[in-house]
């Protein structure tokens, strides 16, 4: 079996003695999406969960890890991170904001520690996926410790089944 490569969040993890597992999984480059992560995990989408990057009017930059097959409400969002109003970032402007790429966008090891919002189900839940930070590879994390490690809260930042979209 090949060994598989540490990433830098990985370490952040190891150096703060956190348990975790590091899980590949086949990449498509055509469909990033978090449901095909857990289509290859084998895993329920409501445990993968995507790190999805904001920025608020007055707070700045945050981050939201929400479950897979979910949609962000920008509203309830803001209002989470005590701010008037929120936008997704530019995918251009991941990379040099987070040192991550889109598919590979980990909650953990961003080049600036940013607030951290997770959606509450992820404590409904043993462990969660989140990535690793690279295509390809997810963390199976226990969540308080993930929450408590990225200094995050939980809150309910996704737009219910009978909101419009």
């Amino acid at each position: 079996m090949e060994k598989i490569q540490k990433t830098n969040a990985a370490r952040l993890l190891d150096r703060a003695h956190i348990t975790y597992r590091l899980i590949p999984y086949e990449v498509d480059e055509s469909n990033l999406a978090a449901t095909h992560v857990a289509e290859s995990l084998g895993e329920d989408i409501g445990r993968v969960f995507k790190t999805i990057v904001l920025r608020g009017d007055r707070t700045g930059y945050f981050v939201c890890v929400v479950p897979g097959d979910a949609e962000i409400d920008l509203k309830k969002a803001a209002k989470a991170i005590a701010d008037k109003k929120a936008e997704l970032i530019h995918m251009k402007d991941l990379l040099p904001l987070t040192g991550y790429i889109r598919g590979g966008c980990s909650p953990i090891g961003m080049k600036k520690a940013f607030p951290t919002i997770f959606h509450t189900t992820a404590l409904d839940h043993s462990a969660i996926y989140v990535s690793a930070g690279q295509r390809g590879l997810q963390f199976e994390i226990a969540p308080a410790d993930l929450i408590a490690f990225t200094h995050g809260i939980t809150a309910d930042v996704n737009k219910s089944n009978d909101e419009e979209t």
